[in-house]
């Protein structure tokens, strides 16, 4: 089965910056695509961003382009969310998610970790 073990959250003031890891295992690691997401209290979990198998492709939502990075190192089978220029409003639970690259990104994550909390004060 796979796991997955979000790791890297804590407390920042605007306009820091803080960098999350995802540990993956229990299966290949390249043969998962990976997303990013992110809840707020009493807000619907919210998509953040992916990457694709190799690292060759990535997917940002416009509140977070330009300020969050997605990288993954199939070697060390971990991803990466690398989080710049945070605000306020990216306070939320994080959390990572793989899929079978064999299912297309509109049937949605099969495998979820923890969540790892991220508070940013202004």
């Amino acid at each position: 089965q796979v796991r997955l073990v979000e790791s890297g959250g804590g407390a920042v003031q605007a306009g820091g910056s803080l960098s999350l890891s995802c540990a993956f295992s229990g299966r290949t690691f390249s043969s998962y695509a990976m997303g990013w997401f992110r809840q707020a209290p009493g807000k619907e979990r919210e998509f953040v961003g992916a990457i694709n198998w190799n690292g060759g492709s990535t997917y940002y939502v416009d509140s977070v382009k330009g300020r969050f990075t997605i990288s993954r190192d199939n070697a060390k089978n971990t991803v990466y969310l690398q989080m710049n220029s945070l605000k306020p409003e990216d306070t939320a639970v994080y959390y990572c998610a793989a899929r079978g690259v064999w299912r297309a990104a509109s049937s949605g994550y099969d495998f979820w970790g923890q969540g790892t909390q991220v508070t940013v004060s202004s």
